[in-house]
């Protein structure tokens, strides 16, 4: 699945699908929110919640695969992620893009998840 934050592709020629999105939402605890509030306070990296984003947003990239690979596309290009806030002590990640799929390519069996 090729996931590209350009609106086209250039090596290949595509056709454009729908619209492809998907979110991740990940609560934080009461012992890293108070490290982390002692370090915003001290200053320095607040590498819990870093990697409590990063891993987010990898969960979200990987349920909009999931979801475009069951619409039958080859990938999701024009991807935007956003982390508004849906609550204190959470992440939310939204990612969303157009779906497509090359030239000439069959549309495969949507969720079969076999290639025959």
């Amino acid at each position: 699945m090729r996931l590209v934050t350009a609106e086209t592709i250039p090596d290949r020629p595509i056709e454009q699908g729908d619209m492809v999105y998907a979110c991740a939402v990940s609560g934080a605890n009461i012992l890293r929110d108070m490290r982390e509030a002692v370090i915003n306070t001290i200053g320095g990296h607040m590498t819990k919640y870093e990697g409590l984003l990063d891993a987010t947003i990898a969960r979200a990239l990987e349920v909009l695969s999931e979801r475009a690979r069951e619409q039958g596309y080859d990938g999701v290009l024009g991807i935007r992620i956003s982390h508004p806030t849906i609550t204190s002590g959470a992440i939310e990640v939204v990612v969303a893009g157009t779906g497509f799929r090359y030239q000439g390519t069959e549309i495969r069996n949507q969720g079969s998840g076999s290639s025959s």
